[in-house]
C-alpha cells in the first residue's frame, strides 16, 4: 500500500474511533432510560456513519491519482447539440471537454491522460480545439476507441501519443464533407420567392432557396477543400505518415486490423491496455479519475427535453431554418 492509501486509511480509523467515542459518551455512558442495549447500537450506528465521513475526507485529502480520463462521445458541436431546433441526442459540448482537459493539465496529481474516443465525428473547429488541448497537455496522451473513431473523431486522435483500436472498431473517415439543402422546388410548390439583398458576390452562396450557380459551387467547394487539406496536414504529422499516404485512404473507414496495417493506429486492445501502456511510459502504478463536467440539474432536463424533441420532429430544422447556408462537417 502506498503512502496516499495508509493515509486515507488511518484518517478514515482515526474518523471511525472518535464518532464511536462521541456514540459511546452520548449513548451509553451517560444513558437516560437505562436501556444499554439500544445504547450500543447507537454507538456502533453512530460508528459506522463518522468511518463512512472520514473516509470521504480521507478521499479528498489524500488524492493518488496520477491519470486523468475524459471521453468524446456522440457528434462533436460546439453546444453538444443544443440551437434552436435539436440536431440529435444531447452531447457534452466541446468547451466543456477542452476544460476538463486543462483542469486535467493543471492538476499537480495528473502525469498521464487517457482519452476514450467514441464518436463519428462532427464540427472543423470544435474538433480541432479538443485536439489542441490533447497536444498542450504536459504528460503522455494514449487514446482509445470504442465502436468508431472517424472523422472529427480521427482527427482528435492525431493530437495523442498513441492510438488503441479494438478488433471491429470502424476508424478514419479522414475527410470533410458540405451539405445543403435545396429548398427551391419547395419554395415554389409553397408560393415562395427568393429575393437577393447581398452585399458580396459570395454572401448568400449556399441559401437553399434558390440555385447554385457554378462560381459558387466552386468557391464552396474550395473551403472544402482547404479544411481537408488542413485534416490530412494534421494526421500525417500526428501519425508520422506521409501526406500521399494519409489522402490515399480516401476517406473510407476501416475495421481495426486493416487500420493497424495502415498505420491508422498503434495497436490492438481495449481501454486495459491503454491504460498499461500509459503505466509503461509513466513506469509507475496508475490510478486513473475520471475528469467530467458537472451538470446541474437544469442542464439534465434541457438535454433530456433535447433527446425528446429529437426523436419527435427530426429533420425539421433541415427544412425550415434557412438561415444555415451550408453546413461543413468532419
Amino acid at each position: 500500500m502506498n503512502a496516499a492509501g495508509i493515509g486515507r486509511l488511518g484518517v478514515a480509523l482515526l474518523g471511525g474511533l472518535l464518532a464511536a467515542a462521541v456514540g459511546y459518551v452520548l449513548f451509553f455512558s451517560l444513558p437516560t432510560t437505562g436501556v444499554e442495549l439500544v445504547g450500543i447500537l447507537l454507538v456502533v450506528a453512530t460508528g459506522l456513519i463518522g468511518l463512512r465521513i472520514a473516509g470521504r475526507i480521507a478521499g479528498n485529502v489524500f488524492d493518488s491519482y496520477n491519470v486523468a480520463e475524459v471521453a468524446v462521445e456522440g457528434p462533436i458541436s460546439r453546444d453538444g447539440g443544443g440551437g434552436r431546433f435539436p440536431s440529435g441526442p444531447q452531447q457534452t459540448p466541446t468547451d466543456d471537454i477542452v476544460e476538463q482537459i486543462e483542469a486535467a493539465d493543471e492538476d499537480g496529481n495528473v502525469k498521464g491522460l487517457l482519452v476514450k474516443l467514441n464518436t463519428p465525428g462532427g464540427e472543423v473547429v470544435p474538433s480541432d480545439d479538443i485536439r489542441r488541448a490533447i497536444v498542450e497537455f504536459d504528460g503522455p496522451a494514449i487514446a482509445y476507441t470504442t465502436d468508431v473513431c472517424g472523422s472529427g473523431g480521427y482527427w482528435i486522435a492525431s493530437g495523442c501519443d498513441e492510438l488503441i483500436a479494438r478488433d471491429a472498431s470502424l476508424v478514419g473517415s479522414i475527410g470533410v464533407i458540405g451539405s445543403r439543402v435545396n429548398a427551391t422546388d419547395l419554395a415554389e410548390r409553397v408560393g415562395l420567392s427568393y429575393e437577393r439583398l447581398a452585399a458580396g458576390a459570395y454572401k448568400d452562396a449556399g441559401i437553399p432557396l434558390k440555385e447554385m450557380e457554378d462560381n459558387e459551387r466552386a468557391y464552396l467547394q474550395g473551403l472544402i477543400d482547404d479544411f481537408y487539406g488542413q485534416f490530412v496536414e494534421r494526421v500525417a504529422e500526428g501519425r508520422e505518415l506521409t501526406e500521399e499516404e494519409v489522402r490515399s485512404t480516401e476517406a473510407r473507414v476501416y475495421v481495426g486490423e486493416e487500420a493497424l496495417d495502415l498505420g491508422l493506429v498503434d495497436s490492438l486492445g481495449t481501454r486495459e491496455d491503454a491504460e498499461d501502456r500509459l503505466r509503461a511510459i509513466l513506469d509507475t502504478e496508475t490510478e486513473i479519475r475520471e475528469f467530467k463536467p458537472e451538470r446541474g440539474m437544469m442542464a439534465r432536463i434541457s438535454g433530456g427535453s433535447a433527446s425528446v424533441a429529437y426523436a419527435l420532429g427530426a429533420g425539421i430544422a433541415s427544412v425550415v431554418d434557412t438561415n444555415e447556408e451550408i453546413e461543413i462537417r468532419l
